[in-house]
């Protein structure tokens, strides 16, 4: 267990060697919260929530009942459903799944992750293009990552742009949702038998 500060309130986290971070918040986590301002009427999801650090302490900011959680690992659901009733914040929703498959909410203002480090991008290519679809108009999206291109350029295509904060060595990204998604239309294939055709219209 240990003990942290975070946006002007003291928590205790239960933790557990097989899970990300096990001895203490790591700093992405830490440079990605002190980049993102809470407000009074955000609802809020911690997309692979961990043993809870991000939900519980938005949870104590905005209320409990305002606050969803989810993770793929079914033990670091369980602990932090411990930590949410340890730091007096038993009403925030913990779910157990894959990604947003457990949320069926569709009016987010506020998504926040530290996605998991993989050689492929397939998880946060799904994080963000799910995210997405479950933020309201004007909704946010916070991501803190070690590598910026691609991270960027996703971002970018769904969402239209994204501010980039370089700290401690990791970049919190920021993006906003200004509309529905629009997929860019498919460019028509040239078969040899359409150039021909044109090629001849040319000459003529």
């Amino acid at each position: 267990m240990f003990e942290i500060d975070i946006w002007n309130n003291r928590l205790k986290f239960e933790t557990e060697e097989s899970l990300f971070s096990p001895d203490g918040s790591d700093r992405g986590t830490m440079a990605m919260l002190r980049n993102t301002e809470l407000k009074e009427d955000d609802k809020l999801l911690d997309l692979g929530c961990g043993y809870g650090i991000v939900g519980i302490s938005a949870a104590k900011v905005i209320g409990q009942g305002k606050v969803f959680m989810v993770d793929i690992n079914e033990k670091a659901v369980e602990i932090a459903k411990i930590n949410a009733y340890k730091n007096g914040v038993p009403g925030v929703n913990v779910r157990h799944g894959s990604g947003l498959k457990p949320i069926e909410d569709m009016d987010f203002t506020l998504i926040l992750s530290n996605p998991p480090y993989h050689t492929d991008f397939s998880v946060p290519k799904a994080f963000i293009e799910n995210g997405f679809k479950h933020l309201v108009v004007g909704g946010r999206m916070v991501m803190v990552v070690k590598r910026l291109d691609w991270y960027k350029n996703k971002l970018t295509n769904i969402f239209g742009g994204v501010k980039v904060v370089e700290e401690d060595g990791y970049y919190i990204l920021t993006t906003e949702k200004r509309g529905t998604l629009t997929p860019k239309p498919k460019e028509k294939k040239t078969t040899k038998k359409h150039e021909k055709l044109q090629s001849f219209k040319k000459k003529k």
